[in-house]
């Protein structure tokens, strides 16, 4: 078994979507980045990606490659899914929370987690999604920015 721990940020900016595990977030305001920004995978790439002991998402997919730019964080997750499968491993668990003070998120996690166990060719029920406020404490808080982090379990195939 194996076990990795992915972190994202991104700012939030008005005139960019606001995409989270794939589902767009009705919303004023959308994160900002060279891909969709998307806080919920990133965490969740970077979490399998340390745990296969491959660095992280920015050595895989650097922003300063023209082909990420505005693409869907899913279409990543499937990259990072390929070496997944070629290391020989399998999702056994994945856990994240992401940090947003607004919009609220519980009407979305249903979607995000159907998403996710899709590309990752898992169980729904292998995918835990929570979200949280900080109580209006620090960037989240003040909605300059939205945060994710994901742990990540992996089993031999």
């Amino acid at each position: 078994m194996r076990v990795g721990i992915g972190y994202d940020v991104h700012r939030l900016v008005e005139g960019r979507k606001l995409i989270l595990g794939g589902v767009e977030i009705k919303h004023n305001k959308g994160l900002l980045g060279h891909s969709d920004a998307d806080v919920l995978i990133h965490a969740i790439m970077d979490s399998i990606l340390g745990a296969l002991g491959l660095g992280d998402i920015g050595k895989h997919f650097p922003d300063t490659d023209l082909k990420y730019k505005g693409i869907s964080s899913l279409l990543l997750l499937k990259e990072v899914y390929k070496l997944l499968e070629e290391k020989g491993y399998r999702i056994n668990n994945i856990d994240c929370v992401i940090v947003a003070q607004r919009p609220k998120l519980a009407d979305y996690i249903d979607k995000m987690k159907e998403n996710i166990a899709d590309v990752l060719n898992t169980s729904k029920e292998n995918i835990n999604i929570k979200a949280t406020t900080t109580e209006k404490l620090g960037f989240e808080g003040r909605e300059e920015g939205i945060s994710a982090q994901a742990v990540c379990t992996l089993c031999n195939k």
